[in-house]
């Protein structure tokens, strides 16, 4: 894996989310807990809402549009056939990294 430092994990307010751009589009960083973040896609699938704005709670994301709810370890939408995608996170010395190699291959959005 190739990592991409990103922030400082006190960058991403606790039970919410920054978000990122990238060539590829925009991955958002969801902070659930002290030392906990996730990265996915920005964009909800049904709607096309931000999920940077969305709830965080649990280690879920709620869409800001229609309240729809993703699960931020799978992506899998509860309930529905809709997932949005994950990424690849580490933690070192209070950084939040991510897979650049993934971010890389993923198609534009």
């Amino acid at each position: 894996m190739s990592w991409i430092d990103l922030c400082a994990i006190d960058d991403i307010p606790l039970r919410g989310a920054r978000r990122i751009k990238t060539a590829q589009g925009c991955v958002a960083l969801f902070r659930t807990g002290d030392t906990e973040v996730f990265a996915a896609a920005d964009r909800c699938p049904h709607k096309g809402g931000p999920l940077s704005e969305g709830i965080v709670h649990g280690q879920s994301v709620t869409c800001p549009l229609h309240n729809m709810v993703f699960d931020l370890t799978t992506g899998q939408a509860r309930g529905e056939a809709m997932q949005i995608q994950t990424h690849a996170l580490r933690i070192e010395d209070g950084r939040v990294l991510i897979d650049g190699a993934k971010l890389r291959a993923r198609s534009a959005a």
